[in-house]
């Protein structure tokens, strides 16, 4: 039997190969489907186990800023990104953003799911996470194979093994807020770069007011999500697979046309399937 760690929402499993990982799939969508979820799972491939669940603006900054000091910082950068990207995604200006946050206030956990000004923000923001800039949103996918691929993809003499982690934000399709830090969801409708639909994204973004006078609203850590202890919610599973199985599952996923090219579409990500093809898995079949 693989080795089972719980920490409260948090479900940790070392897995002994890609077979097993399939299984417990199949076993979390059984239940899934017998229990009734009203939410889908979400998966993320990490090619460490050792690396926590931090969004890549965690990674760039020392503390956990405010949704008003983030948007400044992306609303300055967005003169230069959309003369060369060539596109306009007709995001708010700061003192309309700040009029958006002190309507939303009292409703912060629902504002990005229900709020129709907010799509343009979301649209711009899911651009710069892939391409790149620190962002608050941490990214997932709808596909738990397209969630392998990024574990493995990178790996190659390591001796660390790969997680793949499964999320499901609710059992029941409620959430309770309160003061504590919070996790959404945002989901796939919205009119982007072409990565989030070919990737099947969708990305977590974890909020919390904080105890100042002014009580503003900042990203929070996701893992301080999962330390409360609520069954019903922001419930996870982290399956640690050996990286020695790298191989084997990337050459599984590229006859399903997962690879780095379909999933990229640039010239870059085509000579880097190119080379996985020529050299790694035909240097393989003579080892």
């Amino acid at each position: 039997m693989p080795e089972i760690s719980e920490d409260l929402n948090m479900h940790e499993k070392n897995l002994n190969s890609w077979e097993e990982f399939e299984e417990q799939l199949k076993e979390l969508e059984n239940e899934r489907l017998k229990l009734g979820h009203e939410d889908d799972y979400i998966y993320r491939g990490q090619e460490k186990k050792s690396h926590g669940l931090k969004t890549t603006l965690e990674r760039h900054m020392d503390r956990c800023i405010s949704l008003k000091e983030y948007y400044e910082l992306i609303l300055r950068a967005s003169y230069e990104i959309q003369s060369f990207a060539e596109d306009n995604w007709n995001i708010p200006s700061k003192s309309q953003f700040e009029k958006w946050l002190e309507e939303w206030d009292s409703f912060m956990e629902n504002a990005f799911g229900w709020s129709e000004d907010f799509q343009s923000i979301y649209s711009y923001m899911v651009y710069l996470r892939h391409y790149g800039f620190p962002s608050p949103l941490l990214d997932w996918s709808s596909s738990p194979y397209v969630a392998a691929y990024f574990a493995f993809r990178n790996v190659l003499q390591r001796d660390e093994d790969v997680s793949v982690y499964v999320y499901l934000e609710s059992r029941t399709g409620f959430k309770v807020g309160g003061n504590e830090s919070s996790i959404r969801v945002m989901g796939p409708y919205v009119k982007t770069d072409q990565r989030h639909f070919i990737q099947q994204s969708r990305y977590t973004m974890c909020i919390i007011r904080d105890d100042t006078p002014n009580g503003e609203w900042r990203y929070a850590p996701h893992e301080d999500a999962f330390n409360r202890c609520n069954p019903n919610q922001d419930i996870l599973w982290k399956f640690n697979i050996p990286h020695t199985e790298r191989l084997k599952v990337l050459k599984l996923l590229d006859r399903y046309n997962i690879n780095a090219s379909s999933l990229f579409r640039s010239k870059e990500s085509l000579m880097e399937t190119m080379a996985l093809r020529q050299i790694q898995f035909r240097s393989s079949e003579f080892q």
